[in-house]
């Protein structure tokens, strides 16, 4: 196998974007990535996307965005894996490349949310869960989290506030990424004051649906002169694993195997532990999501999530920072554009280009990708070479 360079990103705004259809989004961020990447056209282009068929009207991702984009006759599908659909766009571009079927490819997350009702785009969130065995019982995809939110302040005796630091870093963070959705810094009085969603979270627990697309340029690492003029990224670890889909059905509802798994193997390949990532983009669509993807990835022993948080560990000058342009919480969770914005973060983290929230001497990146509540986990580990 080929080792795997990233040479190109690109992204919109996360936003209602009411003047731009779902191919004008992903045009944006997949020329954006190309042209930044200095080619002209790429061999592939692979498109992660959870629900255009209902709240778009229009399957065939595939050839519908090559064609747009100037790819016409190019190799290019769509994958679809829940909330974590970007990101397994990202791992089969990575994986032609690698395996030398092809010499480059762009893969791209898109999603446009905001023109379908609240109640649709609720209901469609829904269908990453059970359909026979949770979501026919007439629980949410929110109200699932809250479960297990509520369970684990049970079983470790944390309580609301203790979760308010995720959202705040996420906030502060936000503010000096243009690209987010909420650049605005929240304070814990206003985390804990915000309207009940389902109990224990509420407004500022969850991250926010919208509109956006975001892109990455890959090519084998052997066919790149390192007097490019953006600094090398290498992929040194890619690794994804499935749990149950409904939570019940899990042997403990409050570990991410799925996230242990993935993780682990991506560690092995690279050839560290978790005391090597400079930053971490985790998926924190929910403040509990965040607390329980770095105990299951290995920063932090079980049931103490939040004391990084409350340390100040999370920040961009911490001990392991994590959601530094705004994560999904501030910058927006357009579900299946979700992985390529955090991958596409690490590289301007590992490029030390992220101005506001640079995490210093960035070198190795993580970002992981959770599709439904934890039964599909994608988790990529990036390098500065040069």
């Amino acid at each position: 196998m080929r080792e795997v360079a990233v040479i190109g990103i690109g992204q919109t705004k996360v936003d209602e974007h009411w003047d731009k259809s779902l191919r004008e989004l992903a045009g944006i961020a997949a020329l954006s990535a190309i042209q930044d990447a200095g080619l002209n056209q790429v061999d592939a282009l692979y498109v992660g996307n959870m629900m255009s068929g209902s709240a778009n009207h229009q399957q065939q991702l595939g050839a519908y965005i090559a064609d747009w984009v100037g790819l016409r006759y190019a190799e290019s599908f769509k994958l679809e894996s829940a909330c974590s659909s970007g990101s397994s766009a990202f791992r089969t571009a990575l994986m032609a490349v690698a395996s030398g079927s092809i010499d480059s490819a762009v893969a791209v997350g898109v999603e446009k949310m905001t023109d379908s009702p609240g109640s649709e785009i609720t209901a469609e969130l829904a269908t990453a869960a059970d359909s026979d065995w949770e979501v026919s019982q007439g629980v949410s995809f929110v109200a699932l989290n809250a479960l297990i939110m509520r369970r684990y302040m049970f079983e470790y005796g944390w309580q609301k506030s203790d979760f308010a630091p995720f959202s705040m870093n996420a906030h502060a963070n936000a503010v000096h990424n243009p690209f987010a959705r909420f650049r605005k810094p929240i304070t814990e009085k206003q985390y804990l004051e915000a309207g009940m969603v389902s109990d224990p979270i509420n407004l500022m627990d969850a991250s926010a649906v919208g509109d956006g697309s975001a892109a990455i340029v890959v090519v084998p690492l052997e066919k790149l002169s390192f007097t490019k003029s953006h600094p090398i990224i290498k992929i040194i670890g890619s690794a994804s694993a499935t749990d149950s889909i409904a939570i019940h059905d899990r042997k403990d509802p409050l570990w991410l195997k799925a996230a242990e798994i993935s993780s682990k193997k991506a560690y092995a390949q690279a050839g560290i532990s978790p005391k090597d990532i400079d930053l971490f983009e985790l998926h924190d669509a929910f403040s509990i999501m965040a607390a329980l993807s770095l105990e299951a990835s290995g920063f932090i022993e079980r049931g103490k999530g939040p004391t990084l948080g409350l340390n100040g560990e999370i920040r961009p000058d911490g001990k392991i920072p994590i959601a530094t342009r705004g994560g999904l919480k501030a910058r927006g969770h357009p579900v299946g554009a979700t992985g390529m914005y955090q991958l596409v973060e690490v590289v301007q983290q590992l490029r030390h280009t992220a101005e506001g929230s640079q995490v210093e001497g960035a070198k190795i990146g993580m970002a992981q990708n959770i599709g439904g509540s934890g039964s599909n986990i994608v988790t990529h580990i990036l390098e500065r070479v040069n």
